[in-house]
C-alpha cells in the first residue's frame, strides 16, 4: 500500500491499516534503519492530567488549596440558588 506525503508533511494512512491496529488517535513515531515506524498509543486521560501536573510542578497541597479556594468562591452562588 502507498501513502502520499503532502506538502505539509502529512500522511493519510490506509483505512485497512488503521482498522487492523484498532481505534487510536495517537501514534508513537520513530525512525529505525531508514524506516518510519508508527506504534499506536492509547492515552488515558488520567495519564495526560498527571503529566500536565508534573510539567507544572504542582503538588497535592497546591491542588487541595485550589479546590478549597474554588469551593469558597462558589458558596455565595449556591446560597442564592437555594432560595
Amino acid at each position: 500500500m502507498l501513502a502520499k506525503l503532502t506538502a505539509k508533511n502529512q500522511l493519510t494512512l490506509p483505512k485497512s491499516l488503521t482498522a487492523a491496529v484498532g481505534a487510536t488517535d495517537y501514534f508513537e513515531v520513530e525512525a529505525s534503519n531508514g524506516r518510519i515506524v508508527l506504534t499506536p498509543v492509547r492515552i488515558q486521560r488520567s495519564d495526560a492530567v498527571r503529566a500536565k501536573l508534573a510539567e507544572l510542578n504542582l503538588s497535592e497541597h497546591d491542588i487541595d488549596d485550589a479546590i478549597a479556594w474554588a469551593r469558597q468562591a462558589s458558596e455565595p452562588d449556591q446560597k442564592s440558588s437555594e432560595k
